[in-house]
Protein backbone atom coordinates (compact mmCIF):
# COMPACT_ATOMS: atom_id res chain seq x y z
CA UNK A 1 0.00 0.00 0.00
CA UNK A 2 1.35 3.32 -0.60
CA UNK A 3 -0.08 6.89 -0.81
CA UNK A 4 1.17 10.35 -0.22
CA UNK A 5 2.34 11.59 2.89
CA UNK A 6 0.23 14.46 4.83
CA UNK A 7 1.87 17.28 5.74
CA UNK A 8 3.49 17.08 9.18
CA UNK A 9 1.94 19.41 12.36
CA UNK A 10 4.61 20.25 14.79
CA UNK A 11 3.58 18.69 18.15
CA UNK A 12 6.17 21.21 19.87
CA UNK A 13 5.86 24.61 18.92
CA UNK A 14 9.26 27.53 18.84
CA UNK A 15 8.24 29.98 21.77
CA UNK A 16 9.87 32.62 23.11
CA UNK A 17 9.43 31.60 26.73
CA UNK A 18 11.56 28.37 25.98
CA UNK A 19 15.54 28.85 25.34
CA UNK A 20 16.85 26.48 22.07
CA UNK A 21 19.94 25.08 21.96
CA UNK A 22 22.25 23.97 18.73
CA UNK A 23 23.57 20.80 18.08
CA UNK A 24 26.82 22.01 19.43
CA UNK A 25 25.67 23.77 22.67
CA UNK A 26 23.96 19.86 23.22
CA UNK A 27 26.98 17.82 22.35
CA UNK A 28 29.22 19.91 24.90
CA UNK A 29 26.95 19.44 27.94
CA UNK A 30 26.89 15.48 27.04
CA UNK A 31 30.48 15.80 26.94
CA UNK A 32 31.44 18.11 30.09
CA UNK A 33 28.83 15.74 32.45
CA UNK A 34 25.82 18.18 32.51
CA UNK A 35 23.52 16.09 31.20
CA UNK A 36 24.11 12.53 31.76
CA UNK A 37 22.08 9.25 30.68
CA UNK A 38 19.72 9.52 33.58
CA UNK A 39 18.04 12.91 31.78
CA UNK A 40 16.49 11.07 29.28
CA UNK A 41 15.84 14.05 26.88
CA UNK A 42 16.85 14.14 23.39
CA UNK A 43 17.46 17.12 21.47
CA UNK A 44 14.84 17.53 18.76
CA UNK A 45 15.04 20.85 16.57
CA UNK A 46 16.39 23.01 19.44
CA UNK A 47 14.55 21.57 22.14
CA UNK A 48 15.47 19.37 24.85
CA UNK A 49 12.47 16.77 24.87
CA UNK A 50 12.12 13.90 27.38
CA UNK A 51 12.45 10.52 25.73
CA UNK A 52 8.89 8.46 26.44
CA UNK A 53 9.33 5.45 29.09
CA UNK A 54 9.15 2.20 27.42
CA UNK A 55 7.12 -0.52 28.43
CA UNK A 56 8.51 -4.31 28.15
CA UNK A 57 6.11 -4.37 25.21
CA UNK A 58 8.13 -1.95 23.33
CA UNK A 59 11.26 -3.05 24.98
CA UNK A 60 10.32 -6.29 23.01
CA UNK A 61 9.95 -4.62 19.80
CA UNK A 62 12.67 -2.56 19.93
CA UNK A 63 15.18 -5.54 20.61
CA UNK A 64 13.55 -7.91 18.04
CA UNK A 65 13.28 -5.31 15.64
CA UNK A 66 17.30 -4.75 15.79
CA UNK A 67 18.13 -8.49 15.44
CA UNK A 68 16.20 -9.28 12.57
CA UNK A 69 17.87 -6.34 11.47
CA UNK A 70 21.19 -7.37 12.65
CA UNK A 71 20.86 -10.96 10.02
CA UNK A 72 19.18 -9.02 7.11
CA UNK A 73 22.02 -6.66 6.58
CA UNK A 74 24.86 -6.74 4.31
CA UNK A 75 28.38 -6.66 5.40
CA UNK A 76 29.55 -2.49 5.44
CA UNK A 77 26.88 -2.10 7.79
CA UNK A 78 25.72 -2.02 11.62
CA UNK A 79 23.01 -2.08 13.70
CA UNK A 80 22.99 0.84 16.70
CA UNK A 81 20.01 0.50 19.72
CA UNK A 82 18.58 3.52 21.34
CA UNK A 83 22.03 5.76 20.57
CA UNK A 84 22.79 9.08 19.73
CA UNK A 85 22.70 10.42 15.75
CA UNK A 86 24.08 13.63 14.71
CA UNK A 87 21.68 15.80 12.52
CA UNK A 88 21.65 19.41 11.29
CA UNK A 89 19.36 20.71 14.12
CA UNK A 90 18.51 17.41 16.43
CA UNK A 91 20.49 14.48 18.26
CA UNK A 92 17.42 11.82 17.89
CA UNK A 93 18.17 8.73 19.73
CA UNK A 94 16.44 6.16 17.41
CA UNK A 95 15.30 2.94 19.03
CA UNK A 96 17.10 1.49 16.08
CA UNK A 97 19.72 2.33 13.55
CA UNK A 98 21.59 1.50 10.46
CA UNK A 99 24.94 2.73 10.14
CA UNK A 100 27.43 2.29 7.49
CA UNK A 101 31.05 0.87 8.84
CA UNK A 102 31.38 -0.87 12.32
CA UNK A 103 30.75 0.35 15.43
CA UNK A 104 34.80 1.39 15.73
CA UNK A 105 33.76 4.15 13.46
CA UNK A 106 31.70 5.52 16.10
CA UNK A 107 33.86 5.70 19.23
CA UNK A 108 34.69 9.67 18.52
CA UNK A 109 31.26 10.61 17.17
CA UNK A 110 27.57 9.93 16.34
CA UNK A 111 26.59 8.93 12.85
CA UNK A 112 25.37 11.84 10.90
CA UNK A 113 23.25 11.66 7.92
CA UNK A 114 24.97 10.20 5.27
CA UNK A 115 26.50 7.13 7.42
CA UNK A 116 22.45 6.63 7.89
CA UNK A 117 21.05 4.06 5.75
CA UNK A 118 17.72 3.54 7.99
CA UNK A 119 16.42 4.56 11.13
CA UNK A 120 13.48 2.57 13.05
CA UNK A 121 11.27 4.00 15.79
CA UNK A 122 9.24 1.74 18.21
CA UNK A 123 5.64 3.70 18.68
CA UNK A 124 2.80 2.93 21.59
CA UNK A 125 2.84 6.26 23.59
CA UNK A 126 5.41 8.50 21.33
CA UNK A 127 2.79 7.31 18.44
CA UNK A 128 1.97 10.60 17.48
CA UNK A 129 5.60 12.34 17.52
CA UNK A 130 7.24 9.61 16.01
CA UNK A 131 4.61 10.31 13.17
CA UNK A 132 5.09 13.75 12.60
CA UNK A 133 8.22 15.37 14.53
CA UNK A 134 10.67 12.36 14.15
CA UNK A 135 9.33 12.63 10.20
CA UNK A 136 10.20 16.20 9.95
CA UNK A 137 13.22 15.96 11.61
CA UNK A 138 14.81 12.75 9.90
CA UNK A 139 13.21 14.09 6.63
CA UNK A 140 15.39 17.62 6.82
CA UNK A 141 18.45 15.48 6.97
CA UNK A 142 17.52 13.18 4.04
CA UNK A 143 17.79 10.19 6.19
CA UNK A 144 16.51 8.10 3.25
CA UNK A 145 14.53 5.27 4.83
CA UNK A 146 12.58 5.48 8.51
CA UNK A 147 10.29 3.22 9.98
CA UNK A 148 7.72 3.71 12.58
CA UNK A 149 7.17 0.11 14.09
CA UNK A 150 3.36 1.15 15.15
CA UNK A 151 2.34 -1.26 18.28
CA UNK A 152 -0.90 0.60 18.01
CA UNK A 153 -2.03 -0.11 14.69
CA UNK A 154 0.01 -3.49 14.50
CA UNK A 155 1.66 -2.52 11.42
CA UNK A 156 5.03 -0.55 9.74
CA UNK A 157 5.23 2.43 8.19
CA UNK A 158 8.03 2.91 6.09
CA UNK A 159 9.00 6.93 4.90
CA UNK A 160 11.12 7.22 2.10
CA UNK A 161 11.82 9.91 -0.88
CA UNK A 162 12.86 12.96 1.78
CA UNK A 163 13.12 16.55 0.16
CA UNK A 164 15.67 17.48 2.48
CA UNK A 165 15.88 21.33 4.07
CA UNK A 166 13.22 24.12 3.34
CA UNK A 167 9.96 25.18 4.90
CA UNK A 168 8.31 21.82 4.77
CA UNK A 169 10.70 18.96 5.37
CA UNK A 170 8.79 15.54 5.03
CA UNK A 171 8.92 12.31 3.45
CA UNK A 172 7.00 11.87 0.13
CA UNK A 173 6.02 8.24 -0.19
CA UNK A 174 4.87 6.18 2.50
CA UNK A 175 4.53 2.59 2.45
CA UNK A 176 2.28 0.43 5.28
CA UNK A 177 2.92 -2.76 5.93
CA UNK A 178 0.35 -4.79 7.97
CA UNK A 179 0.46 -7.55 10.41
CA UNK A 180 0.40 -11.03 7.86
CA UNK A 181 2.77 -9.38 5.02
CA UNK A 182 6.58 -8.81 4.93
CA UNK A 183 8.80 -5.60 5.43
CA UNK A 184 11.44 -4.75 3.04
CA UNK A 185 14.57 -4.12 4.38
CA UNK A 186 16.14 -1.61 1.72
CA UNK A 187 19.60 0.16 1.94
CA UNK A 188 21.58 2.33 -0.92
CA UNK A 189 18.18 2.03 -2.70
CA UNK A 190 18.78 -1.72 -3.05
CA UNK A 191 16.64 -4.68 -1.11
CA UNK A 192 18.93 -6.38 1.07
CA UNK A 193 16.18 -8.78 2.67
CA UNK A 194 12.92 -8.65 4.12
CA UNK A 195 11.48 -9.02 7.46
CA UNK A 196 7.49 -10.57 8.07
CA UNK A 197 5.79 -8.21 10.25
CA UNK A 198 4.47 -10.53 12.80
CA UNK A 199 7.96 -10.68 13.77
CA UNK A 200 8.47 -7.15 15.28
CA UNK A 201 5.18 -6.94 17.19
CA UNK A 202 4.78 -8.28 20.68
Amino acid sequence: MSNRVAKPVPTFRADASFRTWTGDEYDDMVRKGVLTPSDQVELLEGYMVLKMPANPAHNYSVLTTGKKLERAIPGGWTVRWQVGTSLSESRPEPDVSVARGSDADYIGRHPGPADLGLVVEVSDSSLYRDQLDKTRIYARDRVPVYWVVNLVDRRVEVYTDPNGPGDDPRYHTLNVFAAGTAVPVVLDGVTVGTIPVDELLP
